[in-house]
């Protein structure tokens, strides 16, 4: 189940990524077009319609839960960045105490 997982997960945080590519603008356009055909040719436009709207109520659903994924993981991500830098600030203010110690000891010996 953990490989299954793994592979989910990664594949929710490419989608979002993929949404916007000109890929994913024709092939939504080209949906779209299909859509309409269907009620050139005779399907009805009220089925039609409603499923197209469906579809695409869901895709705007799944697509804002895909995109809070990525927010959370990014603010995970910031998180860890920040203890990054505390750490890297504090070793900084070590090393200055301990140059200024060194120059100290400098200016007193002969």
């Amino acid at each position: 189940m953990a490989g299954k997982q793994g592979f989910l997960e990664k594949l929710a945080y490419r989608i979002p990524g993929a949404m916007g590519t000109p890929l994913s603008i024709g092939i939504h356009t080209i949906l779209f077009g299909l859509s309409l055909l269907l009620i050139v040719i005779g399907i009805d436009a009220d089925r039609v319609m409603l499923v197209l709207t469906t579809i695409v109520s869901l895709e705007a659903i799944y697509l804002s839960l895909f995109i809070q994924m990525s927010v959370n993981r990014q603010h995970h991500r910031i998180k860890e960045v920040a203890a990054d830098v505390e750490e890297i600030q504090e070793d900084i203010e070590e090393i200055q105490e301990d140059v200024e110690d060194l120059t100290e000891e400098d200016t007193k010996s002969p």
